[in-house]
């Protein structure tokens, strides 16, 4: 179960990532009763600011589950390189970068490592 909890709390971390990205810190304080609400003025403004809070929120739930069954080194490990290649693959699939294959044989690497650890955790244990 841990091993699921690691990659819900990747998946929190991509989109926290990505509201970090469409955040606009100097409009927040346009933020009015009157105008939160409107989806041309408020919402591309509140949007990405609940977005960081509720996925941060997420992030640090799942991630704190899953470090309570694994080692925190390995459940570090994997977390950061699954938030890796979930970001790439958004960035290549959803906003049309461009990927090179060098970027390919890396993530795969990654990916290498990812299973090394998880099936050496499982054998050790």
């Amino acid at each position: 179960m841990a091993w699921i909890y690691l990659f819900i709390a990747a998946i929190f971390e991509s989109v926290w990532t990505f509201s970090l990205k469409y955040m606009r810190f100097a409009e927040l304080k346009t933020l009015r009763f009157t105008n939160f609400y409107k989806v041309s003025e408020g919402l591309p403004i509140l949007l990405p600011f609940l977005g960081y809070i509720l996925f941060g929120i997420g992030n640090i739930v799942f991630f704190s589950m899953a470090i309570k069954q694994v080692s925190t080194a390995t459940a570090y490990a994997v977390w950061t390189a699954m938030t890796l290649v979930l970001i790439k693959l958004v960035e290549v699939f959803i906003l049309k970068e461009k990927i090179a294959g060098l970027e390919i044989l890396f993530m795969l690497l990654i990916m290498t490592g990812i299973m090394g650890l998880k099936f050496y955790g499982t054998a050790v244990k």
